[in-house]
């Protein structure tokens, strides 16, 4: 062996502080512009595929580069490449606008970089979870039996909650024997809307059922899940040997933002053994305004709930809160401890790893609570509150506009429309309004999306980005007449 020569050590650490402070100024002037001015930017980049993989280099550098060349860089290639989320156009997606202190929550968290894996690993972010999660679950008016853990997206926690439905239909003993090779095992069934997010069929996949595990129950005029048809499908499915096992219920879809009758569907599960998932990632902060608490009626009686503080509570990428009133089959589904995680600590502190699949945790909590305590309840409801009239006010100039009709009712923020020349066929309008949205879009000024109402085309405009104002809803509405007319 070879014993290493003293006087020939190399630098092998980290940045140097005073490197850091410095760089690290640059990189928060570069977000204060970004936040001041992004609106100049096009909120749709306009660019095509290669814009970097034919730019930048194919093998990375074999010595290091000064942070000033890479934040130049990221200047002239990324952020042109960027699709900006955080503008005040952005209006095409559910809202994801990253506020000034969830940022810097976000900031400080990547620095302190814990894993909260275990109550021992980070006993602040485990605990600072579960009082951020306290506190939105008052907000929204869910009743204390509600415990919340936070996930990344909403696809994640519907998954887990309905991994978790599987351990209430315990006779199955899934955990334990898994579905494979089976034949005592009945075909599962999971039952949704017609309306309902691709991410409740992904999770069906995801634990083992098939895409035939699910079964998309019709809606209403108002694209609200029949509650009678559910009842009927429950029916039919058990007597052809098929086993009910959940049902999800969305308040705030992702294309029409349709509430469905949560307490009948509650009725039903009670009634047939079911586990209920709530689905309310897009719909569930609107109930921090009193006049919107309405929209939770029924939720108290489910077995979990999702709310999404990334979509529409000023919170940056990700953040997603499943709530559940039955931890213990959450923790039957996915806890395992293996000795080098076994700890000495009491048994009343929280491991947030059993609550699902990801042992590495980020600390999320932080800038949830930094966006809870900048803004207040009072100070989230009046912007709420504001995105709620911005859009009604858009649905009035819809509605009194002889050219546009509304294709679905205007609940929340979301508001979805077409355009209506005379004469045209479906066929035609559906053309005509794909063309008028690429118009739109290609401005750079604004970015719209679209939907399918009841198979047909519909322009969705959605507000919820803190720094969105009526003039920016304004120029929509008179860009869009403008471009339909031509």
């Amino acid at each position: 062996m070879t014993r290493p020569e003293e006087g020939t050590r190399v630098h092998v650490g980290d940045m140097d502080s005073e490197e850091f402070r410095r760089q690290g100024y640059a990189v928060i002037d570069r977000i204060a512009e970004y936040l001041e001015n992004g609106h100049e930017l096009p909120v749709l980049a306009p660019v095509s595929r290669g814009v970097l993989l034919d730019v930048l280099p194919s093998e990375p550098p074999s010595h290091g580069e000064s942070m000033d060349e890479i934040l130049a860089d990221y200047d002239r290639f990324i952020l042109p490449a960027t699709t900006h989320w955080n503008q005040p156009g952005f209006l095409a997606y559910f809202a994801n606008s990253g506020s000034g202190p969830g940022i810097l929550g976000e900031t400080l968290a990547a620095g302190l970089n814990v894993n909260a894996m275990l109550w021992r690993t980070s006993p602040s972010g485990t605990e600072l979870e579960e009082v951020a999660v306290d506190w939105l679950r008052q907000m929204v008016g869910l009743p204390a039996e509600f415990e919340g853990v936070i996930n990344d997206t909403a696809s994640s926690s519907t998954l887990y909650a309905l991994a978790a439905a599987r351990e209430l239909a315990s006779d199955l003993r899934i955990r334990a024997e898994g579905l494979a090779g089976r034949p005592d095992v009945p075909r599962l069934r999971v039952y949704c809307s017609e309306e309902s997010h691709s991410s409740v069929d992904k999770a069906v996949i995801t634990l083992g059922l098939g895409l035939s595990g699910v079964r998309h129950i019709p809606t209403d005029n108002k694209y609200s899940m029949d509650a009678d048809a559910l009842a009927a499908a429950i029916a039919e499915d058990r007597a052809a040997g098929i086993r009910p096992l959940a049902v999800v219920a969305t308040v705030g879809t992702t294309s029409t933002t349709a509430i469905d009758p949560v307490p009948r569907i509650a009725e039903i599960c009670e009634r047939e053994g079911l586990w209920l998932h709530v689905d309310a990632a897009y719909g569930g902060p609107a109930a921090i305004v009193p006049e919107m608490r309405w929209i939770m009626d029924g939720a108290e009686r489910a077995h979990s709930i999702v709310i999404n503080p990334h979509k529409w509570l000023f919170v940056p990428m990700d953040c997603s809160i499943l709530y559940t009133k039955r931890p213990e089959l959450m923790r039957a589904a996915f806890s395992l401890t293996p000795e080098y995680l076994t700890t000495t600590d009491s048994s009343d502190v929280k491991n947030l790893m059993d609550y699902g699949v990801s042992l590495g945790r980020r600390f999320r909590a932080l800038k949830l609570w930094f966006v809870l305590r900048y803004f207040g309840v009072e100070g989230i409801a009046q912007r709420l509150r504001e995105h709620l009239r911005l859009a009604r006010l858009f649905a009035t100039w819809v509605d009194d506009s002889g050219d546009f009709e509304r294709l679905a009712p205007t609940r929340f923020s979301v508001v979805a429309f077409r355009s209506t020349p005379a004469g045209m066929s479906e066929e035609q309008l559906d053309a005509h309004n794909a063309q008028l949205m690429e118009k739109v879009n290609a401005t750079g000024e604004i970015f719209i999306s679209h939907t399918r109402a009841k198979g047909r085309f519909a322009l969705r405009v959605a507000i919820g980005n803190i720094r969105t104002t009526e003039e920016h809803v304004r120029r929509t509405w008179d860009m869009l007449q403008e471009f339909a007319r031509a």
